[in-house]
């Protein structure tokens, strides 16, 4: 009646194994490290690193107790680990100073990191411990600006290229089109001329304000500005688009559970757990790509001009991959804003490596007027990364493309294509940025907070253990080797789930214990209750736990309800509370129904008398008969 099959017994003490084995790294802390990585999206870091940083390591006499090699997507990315922080500070500079020659333009990222002290075997089985939040591991805090006056700015660049366009399609003559600080200026040779723009201007773009120019010191021109509604868009948008940009580009390069939020209307915030480089933070945030598309002038006189080494007025200096110079116009015919998609891919053709690119509609329709008035010219696309240009590629346009599928081939292999479509597909800053403060959290405050809730923790299970021992005695003693199982599977669950735990998640966890503890009671009550009854002592057990687990699962059913949708709809702290709660209710159910019966069963299952069970005082109602 109460004896488990094995195969019963057998699930229990899996649990148990994995669960301590899971649980444990959480008990070794961390020790100080180093973390290489590319700098730039050209540069890869590959398993043969390790190789060349444990030279570097030997030449100096610095010894490590480990090294790892980690892929990220397409990212690599090489740990390792030192016994004291002096020799993790020294093995940092002197990496840097061999990987980097060039410390203004470096090739690799090397930054201080911390990594679990947990054995290699564990690690190996992927028993590795919790993040923890900025509050318990420390970490980096950063508020930025947006730049809203250069959000503008873009927008206003953009609107000078629809001007041009629609001006265009109706065949309508103009002069020169181009954006004066936060306007466009519009010239035209004729009052005719000017006024036949207003009129098609004004239907097509609603979104702008347009005034005809004073004739007196600038005949027959128009001037555009965006409506106050237009701007207030603009801002928001390049808001939104920045903090999703951030938060994807962070997670690609793989920083465990990042906070980003609004602040204000031009405002952002950024924590970083774990991070303890200012450094490494800031070539985080500021590590993001975007795309331009301009010309290419190859003229006489340009190609003149850059044999001499001047730059005519209008034009622009860069390089392509190869090294080569090239001269393009400023004006910009499409950005990364205009970019919906980017793959890597190969050339269908020449099997080259290739990003495939898919634009809006927007810049579909701009990219196939463009290609369609250029044919037999250059157009480089340009790739901004840390603020520095590179040209890509600069084909020469066969024919019109149209259907906004435009595909980039040139002088980059498979990784490369992977590593510029991961970039671009990232997103890009729709506005610049600044960091107006920045503020480093150190590990020592959230040592303290981890020791103060592991406290409030410890001396919530002794305070409940205590209680439940002495009113119940050995199923007391049973309920709270139950407990144990509990906590025991909720933080291995964590753990393997590499989930962040913050102050309120400790917060969950001391209050799951006290809440795991109710189907304990539910369950001892209901065998004192047919003990009442008169049942036998193996009879009374058999039903406690049977007739119980309906009660169970009605009770844990409502909070469970509640933690999901915690789960749902909060964020930050709510949602770490909800993601610990939710666990540790279903590891609650689990522990008191399987894990404390299987103890029961393996303690009383076995004895055929059983006269008696040690439960506490079990009243029995008098006889007034």
């Amino acid at each position: 009646m109460n004896r488990y099959p094995l195969w019963k017994y057998l699930i229990v003490l899996t649990a148990l194994i994995i669960g301590i084995v899971y649980t444990l790294p959480n008990f070794y802390g961390e020790s100080p490290a180093v973390q290489i990585a590319g700098a730039k999206s050209t540069v890869r870091v590959d398993p043969g690193m390790i190789d060349t940083v444990e030279e570097i390591l030997r030449s100096a006499q610095i010894e490590s107790t480990g090294s790892w090699y980690e892929q990220n997507g397409p990212v690599g990315t090489v740990r390792v680990r030192f016994a004291t922080t002096d020799e993790q500070l020294k093995a940092k500079d002197l990496i840097e100073h061999r990987l980097n020659p060039d410390p203004e333009n470096p090739d690799y990222t090397v930054a201080l990191n911390l990594l679990p002290a947990s054995p290699n075997w564990m690690a190996s089985i992927g028993a590795l411990p919790m993040h923890l939040g900025l509050d318990l591991r420390g970490g980096v805090h950063f508020l930025l600006e947006v730049d809203m006056r250069g959000a503008l700015t873009g927008r206003y660049d953009t609107i000078a290229n629809d001007i041009r366009s629609v001006l265009r399609d109706a065949r309508i003559s103009s002069g020169n089109i181009e954006r004066s600080d936060l306007s466009v200026v519009a010239n035209f040779d004729t009052a005719a001329d000017r006024d036949a723009a207003l009129s098609t201007l004004r239907r097509a773009l609603p979104d702008m304000a347009f005034v005809a120019g004073n004739e007196s010191n600038a005949p027959f021109s128009l001037s555009a500005t965006l409506t106050d509604t237009a701007v207030t868009q603009v801002q928001t948008n390049a808001l939104r688009q920045n903090m999703t940009t951030l938060h994807n580009r962070i997670n690609e390069l793989g920083v465990a559970e990042p906070v980003i939020q609004q602040q204000g209307s031009d405002r952002i915030i950024v924590q970083l757990p774990g991070v303890q480089d200012v450094a490494k933070a800031k070539e985080i945030l500021g590590r993001t790509a975007t795309l331009e598309i301009r010309m290419v002038d190859d003229s006489p006189t340009a190609q003149a001009a850059l044999a001499q080494g001047t730059v005519p007025f209008g034009l622009e200096r860069y390089t392509d991959r190869d090294g080569q110079p090239l001269l393009l116009r400023r004006q910009v015919i499409l950005t990364g804003e205009n970019l919906q998609d980017a793959q890597p891919g190969r050339d269908s053709q020449t099997q080259q490596p290739s990003v495939n690119l898919t634009l809006d509609a927007k810049g579909a329709r701009i990219f196939r007027d463009v290609t369609r008035n250029n044919i037999n010219r250059r157009m480089a696309i340009v790739l901004f990364e840390n603020n520095q240009g590179e040209v890509v590629t600069a084909p020469v346009i066969r024919s019109e493309i149209p259907g906004g599928q435009v595909q980039i081939t040139g002088s980059m292999n498979a990784q490369e294509a992977a590593d510029i479509a991961l970039l671009l597909r990232a997103g890009a800053l729709a506005a610049p940025m600044s960091i107006i403060e920045e503020r480093t959290i150190g590990p020592s405050l959230g040592a303290e907070n981890i020791a103060m809730g592991f406290k409030s923790t410890l001396f919530g299970f002794l305070a409940i253990a205590i209680f439940i021992i002495a009113y119940y005695q050995l199923m007391g003693v049973f309920s709270t080797l139950g407990l144990i199982l509990n906590l025991v599977l909720l933080i291995s669950i964590l753990s393997m789930l590499q989930a962040t735990l913050t102050l309120p998640g400790i917060a969950a966890l001391a209050l799951t214990l006290g809440m795991a503890i109710d189907a304990n009671v539910l369950i001892n009550e209901r065998i004192r209750e047919e003990l009442r009854a008169g049942q036998p002592p193996q009879q009374a057990i058999f039903i406690g736990f049977d007739r119980a687990w309906g009660t169970i699962l009605d009770s844990n059913l409502t909070s469970l309800i509640v933690g999901i949708a915690l789960l749902a709809f909060g964020t930050g702290p709510v949602r770490g509370f909800a993601v610990v709660h939710t666990i540790g209710i279903l590891t609650s159910m689990f522990s008191a129904v399987v894990g404390v019966r299987a103890i029961v069963n393996l303690w009383y299952g076995r004895r055929r008398k059983l006269q008696k069970i040690s439960i506490g005082q079990v009243w029995k109602p008098e006889d007034n008969g």
